[in-house]
């Protein structure tokens, strides 16, 4: 990251005036992309979602084999899980992330995709966990911002995968109609495989994860 900091400053490593810009533009990008855990709005949102479940479904059934084989998974020591989904209904998310919580899994950090958020969701999805690619700078004619927001996401994901906090990545956009992998996840998944190649963790389980519906809400 300072590598790609002090290259937009011109190479000036020593420039004690730069500096200071440079990690307030880190701490920009870092919240763009993640927020710290609201512990009050996690259960609050258990709490709610319970509700909200209750209205909609007659039922809600857990794969208790599917379960135990993600169970297992966690408890292998010293490698990080990544949990691949695909997207049923806009509730995907928040139900995963409900169910792996209430397994003892820890909340995931969950990939959010190219849906349209507003300001107040995209602050409430990321205190629940939710984790978005930093804003393209198609603004800036040169592509040193592009390329310092790619080492803090780069980064980032390396202290996720090292620290052994689960990664949800959705494979595909909600209502896509296609079976290709979406944008998104394709750079999620490079991200991944880019802290398992430069060796910042020894090893990486995919865990796949999955909500069937009879009818999608």
């Amino acid at each position: 990251v300072q590598d790609a900091a002090t290259g937009q400053a011109g190479g000036s490593r020593g420039d004690g005036k730069s500096l200071p810009r440079w990690r307030d533009k880190v701490r920009k990008i870092l919240a763009e992309i993640q927020a710290p855990l609201s512990l009050f709005l996690l259960r609050l949102c258990g709490w709610a979602l319970l509700r909200l479940l209750n209205r909609l479904f007659l039922n809600v059934q857990l794969h208790r084999g599917q379960l135990e084989t993600v169970l297992r998974a966690a408890r292998t020591p010293g490698v990080p899980l990544v949990f691949l989904s695909t997207h049923k209904s806009q509730l995907d998310g928040l139900l995963l992330s409900f169910l792996l919580f209430s397994q003892g899994l820890g909340v995931p950090r969950v990939t959010v995709g190219d849906q349209t958020c507003s300001p107040r969701l995209r602050a409430l999805l990321s205190s629940l966990g939710g984790v978005f690619l930093p804003a393209r700078t198609e603004r800036t004619p040169s592509g040193q911002d592009e390329e310092l927001s790619g080492a803090v996401l780069a980064v980032y994901v390396e202290e996720v995968l090292k620290s052994r906090q689960p990664l949800l990545i959705f494979l595909e956009e909600p209502f896509s109609g296609t079976l290709h992998l979406s944008a998104p996840a394709r750079e999620w998944l490079a991200l991944v495989y880019r802290a398992f190649r430069d060796g910042a963790v020894p090893d990486v389980l995919l865990v796949p994860v999955g909500i069937a519906y009879d009818v999608a809400p």
